[in-house]
């Protein structure tokens, strides 16, 4: 055994004196309760063995588990077992994030409080999950609810807005008018609320955001470090999302203009605008500044004759998505605010538009109008009667040199760039800004910091007091948490402002600072800050000084392996690598990345469309686990196929998973030598007599299954303890017998092989075989080279690239000897039919190719 363990639990299997759901049902429960009372599966952090944090993603208690949770935590605990077995003190925690808008909506309907709904479902969850055999550490459960846990939420929040990054601010949001709420804007898919569908609108609002772009360019180039770990299309998601562009921030001058009445207007006190531009090469093609309508900036330059005109245009660009404004098929509309701008080169005026396709939290919120290279600036001037200005064309080579690209028409002010290359003419163009003091190298994101604010009542309270003489003041840590008031039913309806604004007895309150008259935030913290930091509380949910114990996040962390859907690429992935590098600035954890390696999961759907209701192609998995077993359910889920892969319920057989299983047990149940107690990890190899050929097929088939899971190739696992099986079944029937040591070997193999798959059976398995529970610590088996290596291998005979015959020879045979075997077989000497032989191609010990003269 690798693990110190109470031998004294039931070692026997469970008599079969039942048969079907109740079976399952005995035979499950009887391990569940051996594996509580050995702690199989708790975290020794002892320092006596190698440290493994394994993570699924927070599970949100809105049911009963479903298809897709059933789907991940087979995946996760093939993992988590494989790494016990290899003898690793694995931390594999459970929890849920229990805040959020269904609870919240459950409770309205019902006319109670959201925590009834989530409690219940919580505890249903938890049976399920404990049902499916998933080897967790029950021992450091939490949930974001808790106000233990809740507390140290705020308590970040308080940290952060002492960093000066947290801040309130009136911005356009996101607002979803079904569930009353600000979303932020990775929350918003193709212009609706991802969680119910509705049509997005833009509001002004005043919320607090966290300052997540101050981290932009680290958290770029951290993700160097990750690749090869976690997923490519993980970090091109996040590299697309935060959009790092570097290029030049262009000065052009305001020129004064003159309104109706014949007065100068200069533009609110500015004397400049800033544009930035990825293509500072085309400086010499710009014909109009294009400006976010929603931007600050666009009513500092707007004339006032236009001013009733642009707040119109800007409610109307509020109210698109930012997906909608930027798509290609969108109208190219805009409006002319009246003013002119100096060309920084030239001196020619310039117009400045406000034009919905730019958008404000991209660098200024102001563009350059480059119609001759911007299919979007195209469009624009094309509608607008705009002028196009080629500056950029290719110059045919000669016979020396390739056509290439090259600058034209950029000559003035100083600069010429008539003749370079782009990249030469954006160098000089960047480098004559900035020494001319208009402008110079400039990197913008497209990331926007993170808006927190949500305006419902199931949420941790923001713990922020205001007051009229002190302004913005933290709530003292020593009076955290900030609990919520008792409200349910309709109280908590959305009505455009939080719930926790109609709860005047709740929102009085008292200065921390002052001791006057204050007033509590009334909204609640995004759910995403809760799960942004919550495996770091998993290394030590019960300490009380902080939100952690730092020491023993550095015995954790980083996470080894976290698993879970790619649905949270840009949302709480994002969002955990931002607050672990706030927390490393703050010394408080040692690490920059919270996860080591990533694997994603993919979907269950059925009959090639994702599961609904409306589609009538749902599968109830407790009904799944009733007819076939937890077992044959997990073992489906990881067979079907790689795991980013979907899983189509409909074109699998758990019913032919569950026969599978009943014929490896009987192995177990059928070898008849004795059991010889021993450390599976330590043994020696060769230590284990019997059948030659049986223990190769062990010794390999452990190798190639440790190959396989170290590659997440979970299904080609399966397919070889499925082979390992057969082979064993036919020494018992037609070999050495069920009294073999290679039978008992190879029965043992398969017994702590399929603990990872189908951990009932694997322990039904070794007790048969007369070992103390349990499997799952038994150790990983251990493999004699010199079984690995073949004696016999088939050679394949062609003749002319034809495959005409197959042979059988040693693995060391030599390149003179297998030709002449070849030549020798009746079946080549056919085919050949007295042509000549031209030469014959050896590549001993697998491949010869007799070629010839036709």
């Amino acid at each position: 055994m690798t693990q110190d363990q109470d031998t004294t639990a039931t070692t026997a299997p469970i008599p079969p004196t039942t048969t079907g759901r109740a079976r399952h049902a005995e035979v499950e429960d009887h391990w569940q309760e051996a594996w509580e009372t050995l702690g199989v599966f708790r975290a020794r952090d002892d320092g006596a063995r190698e440290r493994r944090y394994l993570l699924t993603m927070f599970p949100y208690p809105s049911g009963d588990l479903h298809m897709g949770h059933a789907e991940v935590f087979a995946l996760e605990d093939v993992v988590a077992r494989y790494w016990r077995q290899l003898g690793h003190d694995v931390l594999n925690p459970i929890g849920w994030d229990s805040f959020g808008l269904p609870a919240e909506n459950a409770a309205i309907r019902r006319d109670e409080h959201p925590e009834v709904f989530t409690e219940t479902n919580i505890a249903t969850q938890a049976r399920s999950i404990r049902r499916y055999g998933v080897s967790f550490d029950w021992s450091r459960r939490l949930q974001t609810s808790d106000p233990a846990f809740m507390r140290w939420t705020q308590w970040l929040f308080v940290r952060l807005v002492e960093r000066g990054l947290a801040y309130r601010a009136t911005a356009p949001v996101n607002w979803c008018p079904q569930d009353g709420t600000v979303l932020a804007h990775e929350q918003v898919v193709d212009g609706a609320c991802e969680r119910c569908g509705t049509r997005v609108v833009r509001r002004d609002l005043t919320q607090w955001f966290l300052r997540i772009t101050d981290y932009a360019d680290r958290l770029v180039d951290d993700m160097d470090a990750l690749v090869g770990h976690w997923p490519e299309k993980v970090l091109a998601m996040q590299r697309h999302w935060i959009g790092r562009s570097a290029g030049a921030r262009v000065d052009f001058a305001l020129v004064d203009g003159v309104d109706a009445r014949g007065a100068r207007t200069p533009h609110a006190g500015r004397r400049t605008v800033s544009a930035f531009t990825t293509r500072p090469e085309t400086l010499f093609g710009v014909t109009f500044l294009a400006v976010a309508p929603d931007a600050d900036v666009a009513r500092e330059l707007c004339a006032p004759e236009h001013a009733e005109a642009l707040e119109t245009y800007r409610a109307a660009s509020l109210a698109l998505s930012d997906i909608d404004r930027q798509a290609t098929s969108h109208e190219r509309t805009g409006l002319f605010l009246g003013t002119w701008v100096e060309h920084p080169a030239t001196g020619e005026r310039l117009p400045v538009w406000a034009a919905d396709h730019v958008l404000p939290g991209y660098a200024s919120g102001v563009v350059m109008g480059v119609p001759a290279h911007d299919e979007r600036d195209r469009a624009f001037a094309a509608r607008h009667g705009l002028a196009v200005r080629p500056v950029l064309t290719t110059a045919p080579g000669d016979g020396t040199s390739q056509a290439r690209d090259v600058v034209v028409h950029s000559d003035g002010g100083g600069l010429t760039l008539d003749g370079l290359s782009p990249a030469e003419a954006a160098a000089r163009a960047t480098t004559w800004l900035s020494a001319q003091g208009r402008g110079g190298p400039q990197v913008v994101h497209r990331l926007r910091d993170w808006l927190v604010s949500r305006q419902r009542f199931w949420g941790a309270p923001v713990p922020i007091v205001h007051c009229a003489a002190c302004g913005e003041v933290p709530v003292p840590d020593d009076e955290l948490p900030v609990r919520l008031p008792d409200l349910r039913g309709e109280a908590l309806a959305p009505r455009g402002v939080s719930p926790l604004a109609g709860a005047e007895d709740w929102v009085r309150t008292t200065c921390p600072r002052c001791g006057r008259e204050a007033r509590r935030d009334t909204d609640t913290l995004d759910t995403f800050v809760d799960s942004s930091w919550y495996f770091l509380r998993y290394c030590s949910p019960g300490h009380t000084e902080g939100p952690f114990d730092p020491e023993a996040v550095r015995r954790w962390m980083p996470v080894a392996q976290y698993v879970g859907g790619v649905e949270h690429a840009v949302l709480h992935l994002l969002y955990s690598r931002f607050v672990t590098k706030v927390l490393h600035d703050m010394g408080l954890v040692d690490v920059v990345e919270p996860f080591a390696t990533l694997l994603n999961q993919g979907q269950v759907i059925n009959q090639g469309r994702a599961m609904s209701k409306s589609l009538g192609n749902g599968v109830d998995l407790g009904a799944q686990l009733d007819a076939y077993g937890v077992d044959a359910v997990r073992l489906t889920m990881v067979f079907a196929g790689p795991p980013e892969d979907d899983v189509d319920w409909a074109a699998l057989s758990p019913g032919s998973m569950q026969r599978f299983l009943g014929r490896v047990l009987r192995v177990a149940q059928d070898v008849t030598s004795p059991a010889v107690a021993r450390a599976w990890s330590t043994a020696s190899p060769a230590a284990t007599g019997g059948d030659a050929a049986l223990r190769r097929v062990t010794h390999r088939t452990v190798h190639d299954v440790t190959g396989s899971l170290d590659t997440s190739r979970f299904n080609v696992a399966v397919a070889r303890v499925m082979e390992l099986t057969n082979a064993a079944r036919r020494a018992i029937d037609a070999g050495p017998g069920p009294a073999d040591p290679a039978v008992r070997e190879a029965a043992e193999s398969l017994a702590i092989l399929l603990s990872l798959f189908a951990p009932y059976t694997a322990e039904e398995m070794w007790a048969a075989l007369g070992h103390a529970p349990s499997v799952a610590v038994a150790g990983w088996p251990p493999v004699d080279p010199a079984l690995l290596a073949e004696s016999t291998v088939e050679a394949v005979v062609q003749v002319d690239g034809r495959v005409r015959d197959r042979v059988m020879v040693d693995a060391a045979v030599g390149e003179d000897e297998l030709q002449e075997t070849a030549l020798g077989r009746e079946a080549v000497r056919r085919a050949v039919a007295g042509r000549a032989v031209v030469r014959v191609v050896v590549r001993a010990p697998r491949v010869v190719n007799v070629v010839t003269r036709g």
